[in-house]
């Protein structure tokens, strides 16, 4: 039976074991993975085995590709394409933002007017569309206000569908503004009805909840998908040919392989500008997306929250052990709080 004294003497040295013992038991070894390896490294030899066989291939035309990748008649196309979608992506968020709003509305008819567009413009293929819209100028030659089966009060010709770059903005944005409604409402839904019952016990005004309540909150739901939806808009302006129009970039890179007969460098090019036009887009849709994004991050790791278990945060200046709140001294003997 040990004395009192040998029992003092011995309980560093069971407590300094113990602590040898618990920093021994931790030994993390990472898990190997040499299918993950393998997989890689035959992914890398496809992809360089296929640049080297594709910049030697004489099918390719190289050297046509670099004769027209800064062609004048190139460039200018490719501003052609981003007026096309430009113009109509502000179109067609105007409109599916009106959209939207009608099928959030009570009222049965605006509601039904809203989904039978959707049902529409989701329904059918664009391209279909883009080929309607080039032909209503033939069906409806003059537009005509009036009574049905009687004289027409006001006749106007129908001068607008005639000009082709229009009539390709009208047919782009009125199908993507079925796409953009279903953003904007899905956006607005995201916000919890609690914080418009919050807005509207502050005394706020409707226009006021949407600004600086709803719609911010909103944004972070709108801008990714939005931003794909730009992003396909400047592909689908290739289909502008349906119309047909012939001045933007698939179209004239088209038109020079038909007199030159080398499609696939003009196809190459085309390429080449659509790729730069979507990284730039893509560039500003991540910086956009982190500004509305902003305040509603992780939590960093050194930041997390303590789990309830007790522990304390040390506080330079303060003896160890002293418990804290927000790094402030709470209830102890040295001037906190009692």
């Amino acid at each position: 039976m040990s004395t009192p004294a040998e029992h003092h003497q011995s309980a560093p040295q069971i407590a300094q074991g113990t602590e040898h013992a618990q920093g021994a038991a931790i030994k993390a070894i990472p898990l190997r993975h040499p299918w993950r390896v393998i997989i890689a490294v035959v992914l890398v030899a496809f992809i360089a085995i296929f640049v080297a066989d594709a910049s030697q291939r004489a099918d390719y035309g190289w050297a046509d590709v670099g004769k027209y990748i800064f062609d004048k008649r190139i460039s200018q196309a490719a501003l052609i394409t981003l007026e096309l979608t430009v113009y109509s992506m502000v179109i067609a968020i105007v409109l599916g933002l009106l959209l939207a709003i009608m099928r959030l509305s009570p009222n049965p008819v605006v509601k039904g007017i809203a989904w039978l567009y959707l049902w529409l413009f989701r329904g059918t293929p664009v391209y279909v569309q883009l080929v309607f819209w080039g032909i209503v100028s033939l069906i409806y030659p003059v537009l005509t206000i009036g009574i049905p089966f009687g004289t027409p009060w006001v006749s106007i010709p129908n001068d607008v569908f005639h000009n082709l770059f229009v009539t390709a903005i009208i047919g782009l944005a009125l199908n993507e503004a079925a796409y953009m409604s279903e953003i904007v409402r899905a956006g607005l839904l995201s916000v919890d009805e609690g914080q418009e019952e919050a807005s509207r016990a502050l005394a706020m005004s409707w226009g006021q909840t949407m600004r600086y309540v709803v719609v911010p909150q909103a944004m972070k739901i709108i801008i990714p998908p939005t931003g794909n939806e730009v992003i396909s808009m400047l592909k689908t302006t290739s289909l502008v040919a349906a119309i047909p129009l012939s001045i933007d970039l698939y179209g004239v890179s088209r038109g020079i392989s038909a007199v030159t007969f080398t499609p696939v460098p003009l196809l190459i090019v085309a390429s080449l500008w659509y790729l730069l036009f979507t990284s730039v887009l893509m560039v500003g849709q991540h910086f956009i997306e982190k500004r509305f994004s902003r305040g509603t991050g992780r939590r960093k790791a050194d930041k997390e929250p303590d789990g309830g278990g007790g522990t304390t945060t040390a506080v330079a200046g303060t003896p160890l052990g002293a418990p804290t709140l927000g790094g402030q001294l709470t209830g102890t003997d040295f001037g906190g709080k009692r």
